[in-house]
């Protein structure tokens, strides 16, 4: 009988230990975290972290630096919260974990914006003065560090923001030109002529790093080269390419010396073909019906041939081409595709360059420098070419083909020199940053050498010492050993030298006469404190003999103007932000113990760093390094402005909370590509909600509680006792995952006990002791206890994930601490406890029977709450009977009454199939509601001074 119904009801809402929180059910989040941020800031929460952690190991997490020209996106957004995550653990853990984050700020990406800026005013980039340019680039990198530095603050990455590291400060500038004289001095640097890809919108070379694949439909034509020395005169070798531009650059052909070739000829054409009856054309075995059926002809073989004995004029001999073609054995040709023979152009391709050179000797570039001066920087035909001058390879965008391919088919066919054309779509290499196609082109670079020994490396090679480098290294997952391991193994030379203005040049001298390279440590030393003191612009800034100083005439030296790699200015930043740190601030260690960035870092800055530390001190700059996926939509496609799927993390953060967005990469499985949107957020919107709602409920439960109302161990009872085994087995999973960066399933642990074991279980059974129980009950003083002990430990073991929302919790039981300056408290050895465990896990899934009748109760309408139930449990096993001795299986089931039979149950007694030998038949609850409780007691009104309660409830109320 409720109050409301009968007026002589008492009101005992006062006597019972209801909830009391300033904890509120909505959290509010895009208004309370920059409230946070501003506390931490004004206290200096991340200098009190320092302080705090001083003397203890130290942890290392070297920050890959994203580039400073934009917005930060998903991708950023989760590398840096994830490195977040690895800080926050580490420090909590007992680690004294700095966080010192980086942008880079040089090359293309930030180049590329400011010449985007001079054409939009009409200006050309070669107009304006190199100081200038470099000037704007300068400050165009400074306004966008500003701009991802607060994005990254309000994400609640903690770090030391007020002194970043920048590849364009003036001593990392420094720094990294005297990385690359480490280089110099070992003898790995030398400068070399070979075909590497270029980018003919940017005019410049590009690195392996600097490239992303995307499709791209190309003509493919089979070319016809007439033989003109060899048994075989009069008949065409037949070549297929999907690069007509390059058939001006054609020096010679390649074949198999492993594959049979044949002379075939036409036997009937069909129409549309190209060829004629009786045409003789030299094909491989292997390839030649599948050319006939492109070319729409049938052909017979006449008599097999070698083709070592055969030269060949160039297809448009007679109009300038007026040079042999060789043919040139080659392990490279393949019988995948084509004809079995491989146009070869030395000028723009790595095979062909490589053949060439090996066939006709070294000094071929020397002896044919019109092979190498076809097309130019801006991937045009030179004007000296014959036919083609002037066209272009690509639009002048970059979007889509130029001229160059349609003239060459043109040519071709007028000549009859083309057997057949179509088309094809492939993955084809474009610039990451223009995202325009690249082209191979040789041109004079600088390299470092990767199979050479040299000076320091023990007579190994610089490949060699990457491929141990990662054989040393843990990798997580550890398929990323494999993955850059494949491509270390089989990558060129490293290209160190870009055509561009903003950068680091590199900065070094050759002495002209012999081509020799200035290896002088006192010029070297002059150059470096020039960019102390300066930055790199010294270099364009100042004449030659600034460096070169007294005895040295610049006349006899050429200043190289090239600009450094990018990829080796942020695979230098190890040396100096952390084995010589130039801010006095940051923590000096031999190496970092963790690399952190997205997969794609295995060709990218991975590779970069790791082949910058072999090379200068024999081993990489990390002892870790861990990945993640790619930031996918909602429906698994990449996103893109164009397709209007973009999800920003500030955007999330502003109208979810940071908190959410946080909470989404700990629930994720990050080391695969990982999705988010609308749908997704909602999802862990909810999540957060059952979290918070754990939170509040201890919060609420714990008001008031003092040292002096916790009960040992040893005194609890036995579900209080089964609540601190768990929590210690979730302990050492949380540690272990937080020392291994398994951050999905540190968080997954901790939210399945909230939920299973708290919520649904342990917190459901002692609501009723917590409420009704008198203060010095022995029940109520367990479960504070074990409150007090869960609290302590979610809060802290969920900081390094929901920042503002722990700490929000925690500083509402101690308003003068921060969370964040806790560590993970240790568990007492006598928590363990496997066999109760073990126990327990056996009388929940008893629960669960008693639970299911009690629905069917509760949906049949034959009650309305649990507590009007009185349900016998029927068991087939002793062994279920001697589980719950001792204990109150009403108490456990959350009904006033119950009890356990071992007889045979009732033929409609309630069942699960999943729980065997066990039953349940409902009963009603004998006795009278206690107006205190609810629950249905035969001892209600036994006492006469309250007539409306029952035992328990009397005795609380005094």
């Amino acid at each position: 009988m409720s109050k409301d119904s009968d007026p002589s009801a008492k009101d005992y809402r006062a006597t019972l230990f209801l909830p009391q929180t300033d904890f509120p059910m909505k959290a509010g989040l895009p208004q309370a975290e920059p409230k946070w941020l501003a506390k931490w800031a004004s206290e200096d929460l991340y200098g009190r972290i320092r302080a705090a952690a001083k003397g203890r190991p130290l942890f290392i997490l070297h920050d890959g630096p994203p580039y400073a020209n934009g917005e930060i996106h998903s991708g950023t957004g989760l590398n840096k919260i994830l490195k977040d995550f690895v800080i926050r653990s580490q420090t909590m853990m007992g680690k004294d974990a700095p966080y010192v984050p980086g942008w880079d700020c040089h090359g293309l990406p930030i180049e590329w914006k400011i010449e985007e800026k001079y054409r939009a005013e009409g200006k050309s980039k070669d107009s304006v003065p190199i100081d200038q340019l470099r000037k704007d680039c300068r400050e165009f990198a400074l306004k966008w560090i500003d701009v991802q530095r607060g994005q990254f603050k309000r994400l609640g990455i903690m770090g030391d923001w007020d002194h970043p590291y920048t590849t364009m400060a003036y001593k990392a500038e420094a720094v990294i030109a005297g990385e690359l004289h480490k280089f110099l001095a070992n003898g790995l640097l030398y400068r070399g002529f070979r075909p590497v890809m270029w980018s003919p919108v940017e005019k410049t070379a590009l690195a392996e790093a600097e490239i992303e694949y995307h499709e791209k439909q190309s003509p493919t034509i089979y070319v016809k080269f007439p033989v003109v020395a060899g048994p075989e005169t009069g008949a065409s070798v037949v070549i297929w390419t999907t690069t007509p531009w390059t058939i001006p650059a054609n020096r010679a052909i390649s074949y198999s010396p492993t594959m049979d070739y044949a002379v075939y000829e036409v036997s009937e054409a069909g129409e549309g073909a190209l060829a004629v009856v009786g045409e003789k054309l030299l094909l491989s075995d292997a390839l030649a019906e599948q050319v006939a059926s492109h070319s729409k002809i049938k052909i017979t073989r006449v008599a097999a041939v070698d083709p070592s004995k055969i030269t060949c004029a160039h297809p448009f001999r007679g109009k300038g081409y007026e040079f042999d073609v060789p043919l040139l054995a080659g392990d490279h040709v393949t019988a995948d595709t084509g004809t079995g023979f491989v146009h070869t152009a030395p000028g723009h391709g790595e095979d062909d360059f490589e053949i060439v050179l090996e066939k006709l000797g070294k000094d071929y570039p020397n002896r044919n420098p019109d092979a190498f001066a076809v097309v130019t920087a801006d991937g045009a035909f030179a004007p000296n070419v014959p036919l083609f001058a002037g066209k272009y390879i690509l639009s002048r965008d970059g979007k889509k083909d130029g001229d160059a391919n349609g003239a060459v088919i043109k040519e071709l066919i007028a000549d009859g020199k083309l057997l057949s054309k179509g088309t094809l779509r492939h993955s084809y290499p474009h610039s990451w940053r223009s995202k325009a196609p690249v082209i191979f082109r040789a041109t004079p670079q600088w390299f470092a050498a990767m199979d050479q020994e040299f000076e320091g490396s023990n007579g190994k090679t610089l490949r060699q010492l990457a491929m141990q480098g990662i054989a040393d290294t843990k990798f997580y997952p550890a398929a990323g050993a494999n993955r850059i391991g494949s491509m270390v193994e089989g990558r060129p030379d490293w290209v160190l030298s870009r055509q561009r203005a903003w950068g680091v040049p590199l900065a070094i001298f050759v002495e002209k006469a012999t081509g020799k390279l200035l290896n002088d440590p006192t010029v070297n030393a002059r150059i470096i404190e020039a960019f102390k003191a300066e930055g790199a612009d010294a270099w364009f800034n100042s004449p030659a003999s600034r460096f070169l100083g007294e005895g040295k005439n610049p006349d006899d030296y050429e200043q190289v103007k090239d600009i450094l790699d990018v990829w080796f200015d942020s695979g230098s930043t190890h040396v100096f932000t952390v084995e010589e740190p130039i801010e006095p601030s940051w923590f000096q260690k031999d190496f970092a113990d963790l690399y952190l960035e997205g997969s794609d870092q295995h060709r990218g800055w991975f590779q970069s760093s790791l082949l910058e530390g072999c090379g200068t001190k024999g081993h990489p700059p990390y002892k870790a390094v861990l990945t993640h996926g790619f930031v996918l939509d909602e429906k698994g496609y990449k996103m893109s402005k164009s397709l209007g799927n973009t999800v920003l993390p500030q955007t999330i953060a502003d109208q979810n909370g940071a908190d959410i967005l946080r909470l989404w990469a700990a629930s994720s499985d990050f080391t695969q590509d990982l999705r988010i949107g609308g749908e997704i957020i909602k999802a862990n919107v909810e999540s957060y909600r059952r979290l918070r709602n754990t939170i509040r409920f201890m919060l609420a439960n714990l008001a008031g509680f003092a040292e002096e109302e916790r009960i040992a161990v040893s005194e609890m009872p036995e579900l209080e006792r089964y609540i601190l085994a768990k929590l210690a087995e979730l302990d050492a999973l949380v540690k272990e995952g937080y020392a291994e960066y398994d951050f999905n399933r540190v968080f997954n642990a901790i939210f399945n006990f909230c939920t299973n074991e708290l919520s649904a279980l342990y917190f459901d059974i002692r609501k009723d002791a917590l409420y009704c129980d008198k203060a010095t009950s022995v029940r109520r003083r367990a479960c504070r206890t074990v409150t007090d002990e869960v609290f302590r430990r979610i809060v802290t073991w969920l900081a390094p994930v929901l920042v503002f929302t722990m700490e929000e919790a925690w500083t509402l039981r101690y308003p003068n601490e921060s969370v964040h300056l806790q560590t993970f408290t240790d568990v007492p050895e006598g928590w363990a406890a496997p066999a109760l465990i073990e126990k327990w896990t056996r009388i929940r899934a008893l629960r669960r029977v008693v639970t299911g009748a009690l629905e069917v109760a509760r949906r049949d309408k034959v009650i309305g709450a649990s507590l009007e139930a009185a349900p016998v449990l029927y068991v087939s096993d002793e062994a279920d009977v001697d589980l719950l001795k001792g204990l109150d299986l009403a108490e456990i089931a959350i009904t006033s009454g119950a009890h356990v039979s071992q007889q045979e149950p009732p033929a409609d007694a309630f069942r699960l199939a999943e729980v065997a030998g066990v039953a349940v038949a409902f009963h009603h609850a004998q006795g009278d509601k206690c107006a205190r409780c609810w629950m249905v007691l035969p001892d209600v009104g036994k006492n006469a001074d309250h007539p409306d309660l029952c035992g328990r409830c009397s005795g609380a109320v005094g």
